[in-house]
């Protein structure tokens, strides 16, 4: 495997670590993870909303910090490069919601759809600049009446937002034994790239 073979390899994952980090920061509400995957400059077509990945951040947070409960997963991930700094994205997503609508009834919805996204690598780290979403499949559920604690019994614990998931708990004592942090790896990754030219 030759070094430009290998870069393409390390892109590929780096494109797939933002995608899920994105989904760790919608899930848990997790302000640092969702601003990671977008470039701060980047724009949106997101269901209702289309504007700048600000005012989706935004936007996302305050609904999903009202505790709701969301799961996000993603697949079928394909990349098009069209230069070593820019690639299409296309990704498959599932994403089941549920939170009160605007009369304080609780609602869910089974969202099945493509993040369609082009993405740009500056300085070593690829982000999001321009996404739009597509809805392939809108359900709308009847959630159950049972409490959480009803409903998983003795299944615990049951996930919880930024700072209180305990993935939280795990992050925090693995970084300080075994690995650098995500923003020492792209700052080491900045630095590999500096050298190279």
């Amino acid at each position: 495997m030759d070094e430009e073979d290998m870069t393409e390899l390390l892109d590929r994952e780096a494109i797939r670590d933002c995608l899920y980090r994105y989904c760790r920061g919608i899930d848990r509400a997790d302000e640092a993870a969702l601003r990671s995957a977008y470039w701060p400059d980047a724009h949106d077509n997101h269901g209702a909303y289309s504007g700048s990945s600000e005012g989706f951040i935004r936007l996302a947070l305050s609904i999903f910090k009202t505790t709701p409960r969301n799961v996000h997963q993603i697949a079928n991930i394909l990349i098009e490069f069209s230069s070593l700094s820019e690639a299409a994205v296309e990704s498959y997503f599932t994403a089941l919601q549920r939170g009160p609508d605007t009369g304080g009834e609780i609602r869910q919805m089974l969202l099945c759809g493509r993040y369609c996204d082009l993405f740009q690598k500056r300085e070593g780290e690829w982000r999001i600049i321009a996404r739009t979403v597509i809805y392939d499949w809108i359900e709308q559920q009847i959630p159950s009446g049972i409490t959480e604690i009803e409903r998983f019994g003795s299944r615990q614990p049951v996930g919880a937002l930024h700072p209180n998931d305990p993935i939280y708990a795990l992050l925090k004592a693995t970084r300080s034994i075994c690995r650098p942090s995500s923003e020492e790896w792209h700052e080491r990754g900045r630095a590999v790239e500096r050298t190279d030219h």
